[in-house]
């Protein structure tokens, strides 16, 4: 099956090694239009370097990266079109609203039992994004985004998961997530999504790999769940060693063909100086796992057909295979 890219509809089978949880880039629209000074931000030179540094991951065997920036974290899918045309990296776009807490007041306004009584137009939102384009790019978003952090299931939280999983039994676009590990978030996602009949075999639990508590996870696999072993490099929610042990046992136990690697970098996120940034998160960036990583999880003991299965295989299965 095709799968699109910001440069179209590309072959499964061409996707190649695939990391499910990256950015581009991480921008406040607000800021960046006000105070473009104080975020560092220039455009034209932020699309040239984010293209020399995805062309230089490309040169190590990358193929694919899956950017998962949506409403709340500043998609901008023109300049990413960009980038895109500059490097042989395909890029596959995401659609979604990342909240912690409270939707944009638009949507506080809209949707039903609010002031505007209407059928969930985050619903009508994500469906265009998948099927006509996002805004007037005509770049097609191939997956579905939805948020559960440290404040759990607020209403806000829980219209745009269930948004999410109409927009799927719509779609049938795979559905990706961001949680909070520590705080069994995931469990909270699967819970929802269940309730609104998704399979959960089409759902990858984020940011999975911030946590060592193998009981958990094994309660996110058993359930059917993929999990996203995506913060590598981000070692103050948990570090690489740790992240690797975990992944090599659950490989020992035979669940390889259901966890995904990631690092959840950006090219530009300016939430963070790019200086501070290097220094407290050195190892943070979108060629650590295949520098890094991979050798420390052949040493672990995962097997070269494992790391084929987490790094090329599930990618291609969850993003190739659509339910409709």
């Amino acid at each position: 099956m095709a799968v699109e890219t910001y440069r179209g509809a590309v072959d499964g089978a061409d996707l190649g090694i695939t990391l499910m949880h990256e950015h581009v880039f991480v921008v406040d629209p607000e800021l960046v239009l006000n105070h473009r000074w104080y975020a560092e931000w220039d455009q034209d030179a932020a699309v040239a370097s984010a293209a020399a540094r995805l062309e230089a991951l490309a040169r190590t065997g990358v193929g694919t990266l899956v950017d998962m920036t949506v409403l709340g974290l500043g998609r901008m899918p023109e300049l990413v079109a960009r980038v895109a045309a500059q490097t042989r990296l395909h890029i596959v776009a995401a659609t979604g609203v990342y909240t912690l807490e409270s939707l944009p007041l638009y949507l506080r306004l809209r949707g039903p039992g609010a002031v505007f009584d209407e059928d969930e137009p985050m619903v009508a939102m994500f469906v265009r994004d998948l099927t006509v384009g996002m805004g007037d790019s005509g770049v097609r978003a191939a997956v579905l985004k939805c948020v559960t952090d440290r404040l759990g299931v607020t209403p806000g939280v829980e219209r745009a998961v269930r948004a999410v999983a109409r927009a799927h039994a719509a779609t049938g676009a795979p559905i990706s997530t961001h949680t909070h590990a520590r705080r069994h978030t995931g469990l909270d996602q699967q819970r929802i999504l269940a309730e609104e009949g998704v399979d959960l075999e089409r759902v990858v639990i984020g940011h999975s790999g911030d946590t060592d508590d193998v009981d958990y996870l094994l309660r996110l696999l058993d359930a059917g769940s993929y999990l996203g072993m995506d913060r590598f490099g981000l070692d103050w929610f948990l570090p690489t060693k740790r992240r690797v042990a975990v992944v090599a046992e659950l490989c020992r136990r035979g669940y390889a063909d259901r966890l995904v690697l990631s690092h959840d970098a950006a090219c530009h996120n300016d939430a963070f100086r790019a200086a501070d940034m290097t220094k407290a998160a050195p190892d943070h960036h979108h060629r650590f796992l295949l520098d890094s990583v991979v050798p420390m999880l052949r040493e672990a003991g995962v097997s070269p057909a494992d790391l084929d299965r987490m790094l090329v295989e599930n990618p291609r299965r969850i993003l190739a295979n659509p339910t409709k």
